[in-house]
């Protein structure tokens, strides 16, 4: 079986049912749409967000008409097709178009700069690019760099005269189903490692280890055929993509939001009745502020039908879980962890039912393997941290001209993926911190994300961050970023009668009042702020040991 089985048994059996719709808060409702046969909904109030929608019939059409336009330019099985477009109806028809081709689907990050997408497009050997609108600056930058056999199609109106009309184009193809034989062991895709620590890795998957991620999903979130997923995060992730394939497979409802403001996502829950969100920490955390300071008032908004929030991409802070179940009594909770090596979340989840056992990540997903091990690669004992390590289907299969760096973490079927953790007598695993990111200061080991964790539980504070900094006498110094809640104010001094409260040797010697940067995918970007730390950009307070 290969992921586009599914699309096409949906638009067989559930063909007139609505697959995907987009809200967009932020355009003006009479926006023009892009695809000519999309479905703008009229609204009751005159500040309606602009809404569009198609069936799953319609879903595989442009998928099969976009697989047929690239067959019609001569591509081959294994031609590698970029996308780099934001959240729209458009993304995931072109998705599957490019896999019913015979290709492989290139997602690209929407946040990449000029030189990075030059980066992308060479190191996967991207010999197709479809970008929209929101990209033409970028590219101007480096279309002249690009080869000339390079294809370069357009969604959207009025594009750049180096590229072709991608939705005219599709006008003219068949909605047939194209012609072609996958197989799961088929290349499928090619995704990018978060470049945290550097420029990306290419990280290379087969059609299998899409169908496990569909698989691992449904049977951990129970998607039915009455379900609606919102999906907010970028669908060049991994994490939101294989989310919604929990509700490919059970050819289910799935609304694409573009925006996150806790308004935003509250109306778009109450409007399009949807049961399952996925949230980022950050939009957990601004949806509770807003409750908070009054700006938002649920009696507004209909979520009676809400049943499931879950969260991943990054560490779950308790405090946070607790707040929202006092909020939200009734929702079941669920966090997952997983990597693009091994094709986003489910490799380890806590499970619905384990509610008394917030702060882990859980245990070893469906069809998924899990333990942790010391630096020989044996297995640790008691609750003893160790890296975490996985094995299942949906793990890599290499990155891509990178034998070198896949070595180093695939050993003999196994993922190391570079997070340290441990697990208790129940078998739960807890993360600890990344590998990279443990501070040793005079010989002691501490995990940033344990200090963060005790951090957010003060209620001034809206997000934390803990790095190390270099100390000439203990080797590195743990420092707190901290970004307190909008309208209130907070000192040295309470953070650090509040730090008393953790052991001495954990309490942070530095403390610095800034915003905390996260990536697209809620991520904090520590290795943007040590260096913008180590070189002494902002006064940072000292506080007494």
């Amino acid at each position: 079986m290969v992921i586009t089985d599914f699309l096409e048994r949906n638009a067989r059996l559930y063909g007139n049912e609505i697959a995907l719709v987009e809200i967009n808060p932020s355009e003006d409702r009479d926006h023009a749409a892009t695809w000519r046969e999309a479905n703008l909904v009229e609204a009751a109030s005159p500040d309606a967000p602009y809404r569009r929608e198609i069936t799953w019939q319609e879903f595989d059409r442009r998928a099969n008409r976009f697989a047929n336009l690239l067959l019609s330019r001569g591509v081959k099985s294994g031609t590698k097709v970029g996308i780099l477009m934001m959240n729209c109806l458009e993304y995931l028809p072109i998705y599957f178009g490019i896999l019913k081709a015979g290709c492989l689907a290139v997602p690209m990050n929407f946040r990449y700069s000029s030189d990075e997408i030059q980066y992308c497009l060479d190191l996967a050997d991207v010999e197709i690019l479809v970008f929209g609108p929101e990209f033409v600056s970028r590219m101007n930058e480096i279309v002249n760099d690009i080869p000339k056999t390079k294809l370069l199609f357009f969604v959207g109106k009025n594009g750049p005269d180096y590229t072709e009309d991608c939705i005219h184009l599709m006008g003219f193809c068949s909605t047939m189903a194209p012609p072609v034989a996958l197989d799961e062991n088929d290349y499928a895709a090619i995704y990018f490692s978060s470049g945290t620590t550097g420029f990306p890795k290419a990280i290379l998957h087969r059609h299998k280890a899409l169908v496990c991620s569909c698989m691992t999903e449904q049977k951990h979130h129970g998607q039915g055929r009455d379900d609606v997923f919102l999906c907010i995060p970028p669908l060049y992730h991994t994490g939101a993509k294989m989310h919604w394939f929990g509700s490919l497979i059970a050819g289910s409802k799935a609304v694409l939001l573009r925006g996150n403001k806790p308004k935003w996502i509250l109306r778009a829950v109450t409007e399009e009745r949807c049961t399952i969100v996925w949230l980022l920490v950050p939009w957990a955390q601004d949806i509770l502020d807003a409750i908070d300071s009054g700006e938002v008032d649920l009696q507004h908004y209909m979520l009676e039908q809400w049943r499931l929030m879950h969260i991943g991409a990054q560490p779950v802070p308790p405090s946070l879980i607790s707040r929202w179940k006092k909020v939200f009594p009734n929702h079941q909770y669920d966090t997952n962890y997983g990597l693009s090596e091994s094709l986003g979340p489910g490799c380890v989840h806590l499970g619905v039912e384990n509610i008394s056992k917030v702060g882990a990540i859980g245990k070893p997903g469906y069809l998924w393997e899990a333990k942790v091990v010391n630096g020989n690669g044996d297995e640790v004992q008691g609750e003893e941290v160790g890296e975490l390590i996985v094995h299942g289907p949906g793990v890599m299969d290499c990155y891509y001209k990178n034998p070198y760096a896949t070595d180093e973490i695939l050993k003999d079927g196994w993922l190391y993926t570079g997070d340290m953790a441990k697990v208790d007598s129940d078998g739960f695993i807890y993360l600890v911190d990344r590998k990279k990111d443990v501070i040793i200061t005079g010989g002691e080991n501490l995990y940033p994300v344990q200090i963060e964790d005790f951090l957010r539980a003060y209620d001034k504070i809206k997000d934390v961050a803990v790095i190390g900094l270099p100390d000439q006498r203990l080797g590195e110094i743990a420092a707190a970023i901290i970004e307190i809640k909008p309208d209130m104010t907070c000192t040295e001094e309470e953070i650090t009668n509040f730090c008393l409260g953790m052991p001495r040797y954990k309490r942070p010697r530095k403390i610095i009042f800034d915003k905390v940067p996260r990536n697209p995918t809620g991520k904090i970007e520590k290795p943007a702020l040590r260096e913008k730390y180590c070189k002494g950009r902002l006064v940072e307070v000292q506080i007494n040991s």
